[in-house]
């Protein structure tokens, strides 16, 4: 092996933690845990929601929930992807 593949190798054998190896991945993808965060508000405020619902179909609020659910992952997504993108190319790195 060369000695560049043994670095990377041994920067990720180091980190054994789990706890390391998620701030690793956090700070590599920021927007992942938002739009997590986000699919978990969601979902919360709908079950809360889904007391107070008054004439509302279950299965309607259901469908809403999941919308709105789907809707926040996929904008946390895209918000990361444009994100990456513009930290590649735009702002370019001293290679």
């Amino acid at each position: 092996m060369s000695s560049s593949q043994e670095s990377v190798y041994s920067e990720y054998e180091t980190d054994t933690s789990q706890t390391s190896k998620l701030l690793r991945k956090f700070k590599e993808m920021p927007f992942v845990p938002v739009g997590m965060a986000g699919f978990v508000g969601v979902v919360g405020y709908g079950l809360y929601k889904l007391k107070h619902r008054g004439n509302m179909k279950l299965s309607l609020h259901l469908i809403h929930m999941r919308v709105a659910a789907q809707g926040f992952v996929v904008g946390a997504l895209t918000c990361g992807v444009l994100y990456s993108m513009f930290r590649d190319y735009a702002v370019k790195p001293k290679e």
